[in-house]
């Protein structure tokens, strides 16, 4: 149902079927659960952090739903799973000095023109330029790159296609890529079909060791979050920031707003005269 109705990616799919595994370990047959059956389920996720047990209720409530709605079974006992009350945290980025390193690091390394430099290169410009997904980016088809037209089709979640643009560096990266790259269908090749989004996060942790920013700081979403939130500060339209990133919901998008008037909140406790008073400056 997930896959034919609602068209969920294969990762969304794999998680739901992941919390429903482990669930059925600890209780048995979820087709066949009670709701003394699932109030032991939520006592047995006490130590979890609250958004990873509102995941996985979530995950749960679904497939209930989908066993009543399909008639076979006439009850819904998901009522006893907890709810708890999360809150969204707020995106980790990477300032424009940070961003900066990144990129010095990744130009040098790719002067010579080899391969896998190169290839750094252009990811890292396709993250922070276009604001990839890493599934995304690591399973573009090679047909995807455009010729003429600056913008790249790109499949997102769920299976909706967008257009997304390509700036000018982006572009020239591609190009030194295009000329170095190996054979394959995809424009990320390797030996398994593509490049994976694990291959994908070691790599750029180790560039971003070698230019002098901690590693736990980086990975392909935070460089998605900081294309964002450098947009938004630059003055781009949430509607428009909405489409580039693939957001069903503008909600989702809204919390670069919330980054934003974090970074105004710091700034004014730092620059303004009487916080510095404050402090003894």
């Amino acid at each position: 149902m997930l896959a034919a109705e609602r068209g969920a990616a294969a990762n969304t799919i794999a998680a739901y079927r992941r919390d429903l595994v482990a669930s059925e370990a600890v209780i048995g047959e979820l087709a066949a659960a009670d709701k003394a059956g699932i109030e032991s389920l939520a006592r047995h996720w006490s130590a979890l952090a609250p958004a990873s047990v509102a995941r996985k209720a979530s995950a749960l409530r679904q497939f209930f739903g989908f066993m009543v709605d399909e008639g076979r079974r006439p009850d819904d006992p998901s009522v006893a799973l907890p709810r708890p009350a999360t809150r969204r945290p707020l995106p980790r980025i990477l300032d424009h000095r940070e961003i900066e390193l990144l990129f010095v690091q990744a130009e040098r390394e790719a002067e010579a023109e080899q391969p896998a430099p190169v290839r750094m290169l252009t990811l890292v410009e396709m993250l922070y330029g276009s604001g990839l997904r890493a599934t995304e980016l690591v399973s573009l088809p090679l047909a995807s790159v455009p010729r003429d037209a600056p913008f790249l089709t790109v499949m997102g979640k769920g299976g909706q296609a967008r257009m997304v643009p390509v700036g000018g560096r982006a572009k020239a990266a591609l190009s030194r890529w295009l000329a170095v790259r190996p054979q394959g269908k995809f424009l990320f090749p390797s030996r398994g079909g593509h490049l994976t989004r694990i291959r994908l996060f070691q790599l750029l942790k180790g560039l971003a060791t070698r230019a002098g920013i901690a590693p736990e700081k980086v990975s392909p979403h935070v460089l998605r979050h900081a294309f964002a939130t450098h947009l938004l500060e630059g003055g781009a339209d949430l509607r428009v920031l909405q489409t580039l990133l693939g957001h069903a919901d503008i909600a989702t998008t809204q919390i670069y707003t919330h980054v934003d008037s974090a970074r105004l909140v710091a700034l004014v406790n730092e620059r303004h005269p009487l916080a510095r008073a404050g402090r003894g400056d």
